[in-house]
């Protein structure tokens, strides 16, 4: 039988060593961590990016969001401004001084010898500006709206042909004015209507009765508006 040498065992077995060497097992586990790892960071920034376009956009949204809610806060002031200002004019135009309403109550006035012959208003209106508010250290002054204060007089000449001219009959009729319903309800009494341009007595050419002319100014109370 033949006996076979094997001249290169020595350099395989050398080689197997090699091979089968810790370090480099170490080496190749490490390489292939790191490759795991670089991967897993590669993911990590293209995740990242991703969150960061969708972060971008949300802010974007959000931005458009906050300028369209300033906008609606700024409509809603200007809203509630201008419903103000109509439900003050509703007020001025429900509340305004009428001249039919004051005739038709002196038409309803009677007194005997008394006879009105002209009529005429005197409207009057003091405007105040609107002040804004002001923060003085730390404390805030309100802010005050403009308004207009509203006098009214009514000037009532007239005639008293009664047998004591310039007597008791204008007291009456200043009485008798004041209620009226009309002036009841405008608060307007005796002490608010006053005589004024009292003549001397004359005598009617066609008649020859003895009168005097005498004037009334009515006054109304003042209004806020």
């Amino acid at each position: 039988m033949p006996i076979r040498i094997n001249l290169l065992a020595e350099a395989q077995a050398l080689e197997e060593l090699r091979r089968r060497d810790p370090v480099k097992r170490s080496i190749a586990v490490g390489v292939c961590l790191v490759i795991m790892v670089l991967v897993w960071s590669s993911s990590l920034q293209v995740k990242i990016l991703a969150d960061n376009g969708k972060l971008s956009n949300l802010e974007a949204g959000l931005s458009s969001r906050t300028n369209q809610y300033a906008q609606i806060l700024i409509n809603k002031k200007k809203l509630v401004e201008l419903n103000q200002k109509l439900a003050s004019l509703n007020q001025l135009a429900a509340s305004r001084y009428l001249q039919a309403n004051a005739l038709d109550a002196l038409m309803h006035v009677q007194v005997d010898g008394i006879q009105i012959t002209h009529l005429r208003t005197e409207q009057a209106y003091e405007n105040t500006v609107e002040v804004k508010a002001v923060t003085t250290d730390g404390r805030q002054t309100p802010a005050k709206a403009a308004t207009a204060t509203e006098r009214i007089k009514l000037v009532i000449d007239a005639k008293d042909a009664s047998p004591n001219p310039g007597g008791d009959q204008i007291t009456k009729f200043k009485e008798v004015l004041a209620e009226t319903p009309y002036f009841l309800e405008q608060h307007i009494s005796t002490n608010n209507i006053f005589l004024k341009n009292f003549s001397t007595p004359q005598i009617d050419n066609e008649s020859g009765k003895a009168y005097v002319l005498f004037s009334l100014e009515c006054i109304y109370p003042e209004r806020v508006r």
